[in-house]
This record gives structure tokens, C-alpha cells and sequence, in this order.
């Protein structure tokens, strides 16, 4: 995979396709291949006539993995989608996120509004300005010498997915640490973007897209049928929303 810097970190990242560009960066103890490649977004998007940048956040993947928490801010987790922009010499791309991801896409519109046309927060809906309730069971979970006895129902279906994904469960537990950051309601209402928000219907860690995409004031929400939070990210009609929407604000004829 091609690599580049970010804040002294070595990145990974892969490009599919060709056409206007889309960011799409992956939740928490995923990759860009996992959580991107493997569910079907990006055959869809190059299917669609754009090009599909996934990005192995810091602490993830085949990307560098520090081990403190102070690295795991999602402001500077923004920064690395910039970073890799800016590698690639591109000025303004769609942002698709999921989970942890659709909180650094947040960061990054409000920030970087120049740079970004329009974001999809999968996965991310009130808690994104209300915090995750489980993260500190997360991070006992991860941290803990196996699954024998874990019980807490989030802490273990994470623990589960980071031994499947082979991770670095203490990097993971430095990047729940600090990443789970809440945006402030005031910050939400300057994202001047358009805004997608898709959130599962059986969805119990991301809270209501609604409300959300009612303090943004270019937003619009979507409920996604029948999904949970680990199961939404391939879902069909997600995929087809998500088109729609990138259609709308960021058609794939346009060029980057």
C-alpha cells in the first residue's frame, strides 16, 4: 500500500477509480479494507464514476500504531484526511465516515470546510455531540487478558472484532481514549456542508440521526432499516442513499 507523512505518522492508504474524489475513513478498530472494501463502498462508488480514497487511520490498519493517548484527538485525526489531500494533490473531496470515522469527517468539515464538499456520517448520529457511553468499558475490554469473563455486551462485541481484525488492542485503547471527543453543539451548527446523516434502526451506540441533522444546517437524516450498528455499513440502502445524496451535492460527471 502507499504511505505518507502525517504529524510525524506514516499513513497507509489505497485509490480505486476515477473520477471526483471520495475520502472514506473508517470507524474505530477497522480499516480501509474492512471496513470500506470488503462491505462493497468502494466497488459501488467506482461503479458510480468516482474514486474511492480509503485511509488506514492512525493506530489502524497497516498505518503507524503509537500507543498514546495525546495522538488520538480526532482534530488530529482530521488532520491526516488533510494531510492526505494534500499528498494528493487534491483540493476538495466528499467525505464518507463511519462510526469513528463520521466524528473525524465532522472535525474535518468544520475546520476545513475549503476542502471538504459535502459529508456522509454513517454510524454517528446525537452522540456525536453527546459522547460514547461505553467507552471506558471498551477500553476495559480491549485491555483485558482475554474474553473469559467479559460481559459487558459493547466492550466484548469490540474485543471480538479487534482479535478478528489481529490489532494492537493497546493502541486501540489510547485511540478510544481521546478520539470519543465530543464536538460542541455550537461547532455542529457551523458544519456548512451538505450532510447526510445514516443511522441503523437497531443502531444503540450512535443516537438518533434526527436530531442531528437538524443542527446542521445543510442536513438531512436517514434511517437505515433494520441495521445495528455493526451491520449498517454494507447495507444496500445505505449505499443507495449514500449515491443519492453524492449525486446531488458532488455528481460523479464533475471534475476534481
Amino acid at each position: 500500500m502507499p504511505n505518507f507523512l502525517s504529524d510525524g505518522l506514516t499513513l497507509n492508504y489505497a485509490i480505486a477509480g476515477d473520477g471526483p474524489p471520495v475520502l472514506c475513513i473508517h470507524g474505530f478498530a477497522s480499516s480501509g479494507q474492512v471496513n470500506w472494501v470488503d462491505v462493497g463502498w468502494v466497488e459501488t462508488l467506482v461503479e458510480a464514476g468516482y474514486q474511492a480514497i480509503t485511509l488506514d487511520n492512525r493506530g489502524h490498519g497497516e498505518s503507524d500504531k503509537p500507543h498514546d493517548p495525546e495522538r488520538y484527538h480526532p482534530q488530529d485525526m482530521a488532520q491526516d484526511g488533510v494531510a492526505l489531500l494534500d499528498h494528493l494533490g487534491i483540493k476538495t473531496a466528499a467525505v464518507l465516515g463511519y462510526s469513528m470515522g463520521a466524528r473525524i469527517a465532522a472535525f474535518m468539515a468544520f475546520a476545513h470546510a475549503e476542502r471538504v464538499s459535502c459529508i456522509i456520517l454513517g454510524g454517528m448520529g446525537m452522540n456525536l455531540i453527546n459522547g460514547l457511553s461505553d467507552g471506558n468499558d471498551i477500553i476495559a475490554g480491549l485491555r483485558a487478558p482475554s474474553l473469559e469473563g467479559l460481559t459487558h455486551p459493547t466492550a466484548r462485541q469490540f474485543r471480538i472484532f479487534a482479535d478478528h481484525t489481529n490489532s494492537d488492542r493497546e493502541a486501540l485503547a489510547a485511540c478510544m481514549e481521546t478520539s470519543r471527543a465530543p464536538m460542541a453543539r455550537a461547532d455542529v451548527r457551523r458544519i456548512n456542508v451538505p450532510a447526510l446523516v445514516a443511522v441503523g434502526e437497531k443502531d444503540a451506540m450512535a443516537g438518533p440521526p434526527g436530531p442531528l441533522a437538524d443542527l446542521l444546517p445543510q442536513g438531512e437524516a436517514f434511517v437505515i432499516p433494520k441495521r445495528d450498528h455493526m451491520r449498517s455499513t454494507g447495507d444496500k440502502a445505505f449505499k443507495d442513499t449514500g449515491l443519492a445524496f453524492l449525486g446531488r451535492n458532488f455528481p460523479a460527471n464533475r471534475h476534481s
